[in-house]
């Protein structure tokens, strides 16, 4: 399938699980339609994640800032975990934020929150933090293989790529996304290269377990526009190292 072709099956995938959602009024804080849906369950999704196994070995924790995982990041520092978010669209030579549940001046309700965290916490790059044990993902949609969509924009694989790239994800790391369980397809979601998939889905119904599939490897620099590259100082700041420097660490693909 041409890369056209997969864009617009995955718009369409989007747009139908937006619909779907709309239909019963499934978003907490009214139409979901072009967002990351702030389901309703939510609060129950992040309870089932965060009484997992996996979840409970874990100190560090990158999450995703939008608002249907709320309780998953609240729960995290709550819980005495190391929490990574990222700056929207990973702007600035430090696109992380860094939540420290002993360090935050803040209460963590707020912490948590994207407007929060810009006021409360420190920035951080990915030469700077610890390896990271779960990665929760915000999606518009997955199916049981773990193929997921976000909203199109792909910060999300760019940032799971930054890690990997700095060696902080490894074949140990658990990948989750929680969603309502109307976001879950019984239906294949083309998939690209650079496309990473999910380890564990969790709804507010419970978890479910997908088979291994891709990890994250670093950046794909094919896949990202010269526009989007210019707009991320930190991939600028890589392809320079990279060209640099071809054969070190930061040359990848």
């Amino acid at each position: 399938m041409s890369s056209d072709r997969i864009t617009d099956a995955k718009t369409r995938l989007r747009h139908k699980v937006w619909q779907r959602l709309d239909s019963v009024q499934a978003g907490r804080s009214g139409p979901v339609n072009g967002k990351i849906p702030n389901f309703h369950g939510a609060n129950r999704a992040a309870e089932h994640l965060t009484a997992h196994p996996r979840w409970q070995k874990a100190r560090v924790v990158k999450a995703n800032p939008d608002k249907a995982q709320t309780e998953v990041r609240l729960a995290t520092v709550r819980e005495g975990r190391l929490l990574y978010m990222a700056v929207p669209r990973i702007t600035g030579a430090d696109p992380f934020y860094l939540l420290d549940p002993s360090t935050l001046t803040a209460p963590a309700d707020i912490a948590v929150t994207g407007a929060g965290a810009a006021e409360h916490a420190s920035r951080t790059r990915p030469d700077r933090m610890r390896a990271v044990d779960v990665i929760v993902c915000g999606s518009v949609a997955v199916n049981l293989d773990g193929v997921r969509l976000g909203k199109g924009a792909g910060y999300s694989d760019i940032e799971m790529g930054l890690l990997a790239q700095a060696g902080l994800v490894s074949d140990d790391t658990l990948i989750v996304t929680t969603v309502h369980e109307l976001q879950v397809l019984d239906e294949p979601i083309p998939e690209v290269e650079h496309d990473v998939s999910v380890d564990l889905i969790v709804t507010p119904d419970g978890a479910i377990s997908c088979p291994p599939r891709r990890r994250p490897s670093g950046i794909s620099w094919e896949d990202l526009s010269e526009q989007k590259i210019a707009a991320i100082p930190i991939l600028q700041e890589l392809r320079e190292l990279a060209a640099s420097d071809p054969e070190g660490p930061t040359h990848n693909r």
